[in-house]
């Protein structure tokens, strides 16, 4: 195993984490916080919008994980960098979104 495959593995973690608000709010019909509103990350973007980036992210987060080396559920320590990805990226999240949905 190569050493930028777990990189690849963590930044898939965090691109599936960043999938998971755009995409539900998208699919719900709700406007959400998106990097193409104004301001970027602070302004509401469609929920058209918000499912298409959603989407990209998943794409981004399954070429990550699943074409670049050879990712293995059953090894641990592609499962903890896969792990430290999403959790990251959900923590960034929650404190980024906490300030618009009083969350803080």
């Amino acid at each position: 195993m190569r050493w930028y495959h777990y990189i690849a593995y963590f930044f898939a973690g965090a691109f599936l984490a960043n999938a998971i608000p755009h995409f539900g709010n998208g699919i719900s019909g709700s406007a959400f916080q998106s990097p193409f509103a104004s301001p970027p990350g602070q302004g509401l973007s469609s929920s058209t919008v918000n499912v298409l980036w959603g989407f990209f992210n998943l794409a981004v987060g399954y070429v990550l994980v699943c074409r670049i080396g050879t990712f293995d559920l059953r090894k641990t320590s592609h499962v903890l960098v896969f792990g430290s990805g999403i959790l990251i990226m959900a923590l960034t999240l929650a404190h980024a979104f906490g300030r618009f949905h009083g969350g803080l």
